[in-house]
């Protein structure tokens, strides 16, 4: 019978695997796909099980992928922008964003989360456009993207530090949090300063 259960397991596996090579999937839901085949109720033999609740997991995928936009979009700035403000911000980016990135991936590595490897769709079509942008359009673009993201980042962080069912992830969010409330009050701050 354990047979049966970790040759169903493995069957499992490889058609999520190759679900995600097909194409129609952002790496963000690949991971998060992943993440599911890993129910510990049925297939911890194969996969060595998830440590904690699919929301949480979901929350892990949703701020790695918003965490390495940052950083990718900051190191776009960083090349594009000649405005002084534009790159301080984009080199706390690369910076801030950077390292809570490590730490998240440090408590995935702990916990059985995988991670997207790449950006999701609507970051990478974000990357694309902001790439085209030039001058004062570009840092308009930019600044604009970053007032949405964190705004979006800073409402998953408090959601998390309130709703998660892990210790690790709910710490996480909540030293997360109040980083990501300065990132927005200062964008906010060059952007009103642009108009």
């Amino acid at each position: 019978m354990k047979k049966l259960v970790y040759l169903l397991s493995i069957s499992v596996a490889g058609f999520a695997f190759q679900g995600c090579n097909s194409g129609t999937k952002d790496a963000r839901n690949t991971a998060d796909s992943l993440n599911t085949v890993k129910d510990t109720t049925s297939n911890v033999m194969a996969t060595g099980g998830i440590a904690v609740e699919a929301s949480d997991a979901e929350f892990a995928t949703k701020a790695a992928v918003g965490g390495m936009a940052e950083v990718e979009f900051g190191n776009l700035a960083l090349e594009k922008t000649n405005n002084p403000q534009v790159k301080d911000f984009a080199n706390m980016m690369v910076n801030d964003h950077g390292k809570a990135n490590e730490e998240l991936k440090a408590i995935a590595k702990m916990k059985n989360i995988t991670l997207p490897g790449a950006l999701d769709e609507e970051h990478q079509k974000k990357m694309t456009e902001l790439n085209g942008k030039t001058e004062k359009d570009f840092d308009k673009a930019y600044v604009d993207a970053m007032v949405n993201g964190h705004e979006k980042t800073l409402k998953l962080m408090q959601d998390e530090a309130i709703d998660s069912k892990d210790a690790d992830l709910k710490a996480f969010a909540s030293k997360t949090t109040p980083v990501v409330k300065a990132h927005l009050v200062m964008i906010k701050k060059i952007q009103d300063s642009m108009n």
